[in-house]
């Protein structure tokens, strides 16, 4: 793992080594020096910047006097802290900011995703999210197949054995922006509805005829993480923010309440985009009839679940 980037789970049991340190009463020279470390691989340790190895975490609890209860979570940590995710295949590739939220996801428990303008990239379709990146123009065209690779499988996380709930808030522009053309539209939509039946996620359009609502100023996730506090993510073109302060936190979840309220119920919502599809992109899958019947078919079938 790169050194200047700490997990979740490495911030987790970094935070709880230095309680167990303090407890010893020692300073962190003075520990480096009666365990036999250098003590920027103590500090290191501490800090979250490297995952502590089991060996290594061992030695410490026993010179700490960790036991029971606390020294099993302590050894849990470091098993999570080392286990492979999706950092370990794209982790070196892809830019820091966009690394954090992909560990972030990795440990979430639930997902508030509102987003006025685009599909969001966890209810992406390859060819949306590579027509998405190309019209954009801000990623070299050769980084293009990696980034979309990345963002397919971050998708994993949707039907993983023990599923992150997600609640998406969609505006309605973004059914109707025509990103990478009609039939990418038409299969992009289509997707949308098949994953609006998973009981995991609860996906909820926002429309147009509303007018103004809560999340005006632009798109944000709000993850609630196992075992740590909650973050907002918060992206622009040129900068990514992650929010942790208490007030920030209570500002954006009270906006995802609002936009609950805003916001069309499920079946109202699968029905705004199944009747999208249909008027928009009723030749998006195929030019022939009998494709066309086939679309609202199954435009009509997800509408019933």
């Amino acid at each position: 793992m790169d050194a200047d980037f700490p997990t979740i789970r490495s911030r987790q049991l970094g935070d709880a080594m230095r309680q167990a340190l303090r407890a010893t009463g020692l300073s962190g020279k003075e520990f480096a020096r009666k365990i036999g470390w250098d003590e920027a691989r103590l500090s290191r340790y501490l800090s979250g910047k490297r995952t502590c190895p089991k060996l290594d975490l061992a030695t410490f609890l026993g010179v700490c006097e960790v036991k029971g209860a606390e020294r099993d979570r302590l050894l849990w940590l470091g098993e999570e802290a080392n286990r492979p995710g999706l950092l370990q295949q794209f982790g070196t590739g892809l830019p820091k900011q966009l690394r954090i939220l992909v560990d972030l996801e990795d440990n979430a428990e639930h997902v508030g995703d509102f987003q006025p303008n685009i599909v969001p990239g966890m209810l992406q379709t390859g060819e949306y999210a590579r027509a998405l990146l190309l019209e954009a123009g801000n990623d070299e065209p050769n980084e293009i197949d990696d980034r979309v690779a990345a963002r397919l499988a971050r998708q994993s996380l949707l039907s993983r054995e023990k599923p992150i709930r997600f609640s998406y808030f969609i505006h309605e522009l973004a059914l109707r922006l025509a990103v990478g053309g009609p039939e990418v539209m038409s299969e992009q939509l289509h997707h949308l509805l098949r994953m609006a039946v998973r009981p995991n996620i609860e996906l909820r359009i926002v429309p147009a005829s509303r007018g103004g609502h809560a999340g005006i100023a632009g798109g944000f996730m709000l993850l609630d993480i196992v075992g740590f506090k909650p973050v907002v993510y918060l992206e622009s073109q040129t900068a990514s923010v992650f929010l942790e302060e208490p007030a920030e936190i209570a500002t954006y979840r009270s906006m995802l309440g609002r936009l609950a309220e805003t916001a069309l119920d499920a079946r109202q919502s699968k029905e705004l985009i199944g009747n999208t599809a249909m008027e928009l992109y009723p030749d998006g899958e195929n030019s022939d009839d009998h494709a066309r019947i086939e679309g609202r078919s199954l435009a009509n079938q997800q509408l019933q679940r």
